[in-house]
């Protein structure tokens, strides 16, 4: 099983590792800081080097384990290789990742608006939650408010937590404990501002603290389906 070093470290985009088997264009490693595509986070893209060799990382996903999909032949099992992130990549999902969880508190401190579903992207990012309407005075005001928290330079977090003590001390309408499969034993937690602003399940990455977010814009806002609304939002640096 593939060590995921990328919930340990956010920021480091390049490692050493060593193929452990070949599964077709699919190269499973001994431990990776390439984020795999899930949470409403895309994958992590790079490339992975060996004796002057090169491989294009083209996507990250997980399975039973972590598979890498590279661009031509995958180098073999045994080869120890060195893992290079695209950092910008990485730097961007991680900032928008942030700005969700900030957007996400915001709404349900202020409009008991719990997220129900999140896409985050590069140069953009949308979420939905449980609302009927938003107008553009509360557009607004949630953008102020989100901006205010960036502003504050919170601290940025992330730890684990067993499931039984998840449970009994968090919030269950930010974690949504609920939906994770009884198999999952052990969550990670990212906590912003000590828990004061939030403190949630999250297995993405996150820059260190809100300052690195930078400017946050809401670019619209649509109908999410019955009850739902979306929000778009870009950063600027």
């Amino acid at each position: 099983m593939t060590d995921a070093r990328y919930l340990d470290d956010s920021g480091v985009t390049t490692f050493d590792a060593t193929v452990e088997r070949v599964a077709g264009d699919r190269v499973v490693l001994d431990g990776t800081h390439f984020y795999p595509e899930g949470g409403g986070q895309p994958s992590d893209t790079g490339v992975l080097r060996a004796d002057g060799d090169e491989w294009r990382v083209t996507d990250v996903q997980k399975r039973d384990t972590i598979y890498h999909e590279v661009a031509g032949d995958p180098p073999a099992a045994g080869t120890e290789v060195v893992g290079e992130l695209d950092a910008d990549r990485r730097r961007a999902h991680s900032r928008y990742h942030t700005a969700q969880h900030l957007l996400s508190a915001v709404l349900l401190d202020e409009f008991d608006a719990p997220t129900t579903g999140n896409q985050l992207y590069a140069d953009r990012a949308r979420l939905d939650c449980e609302h009927e309407r938003f107008d553009d005075a509360d557009l607004d005001a949630i953008e102020r408010a989100v901006n205010g928290l960036v502003d504050a330079d919170h601290a940025v977090e992330w730890y684990t937590l067993d499931r039984e003590t998840a449970e009994a001390e968090l919030d269950p309408e930010r974690t949504r404990l609920d939906l994770l499969p009884d198999s999952i034993t052990e969550v990670r937690i990212v906590d912003i501002g000590g828990g004061d602003v939030d403190r949630t399940a999250c297995a993405g990455t996150h820059v260190s603290n809100t300052g690195e977010v930078g400017l946050f814009s809401i670019t619209g806002r649509e109908t999410a389906g019955a009850g739902e609304e979306r929000v778009r939002f870009e950063l600027d640096e």
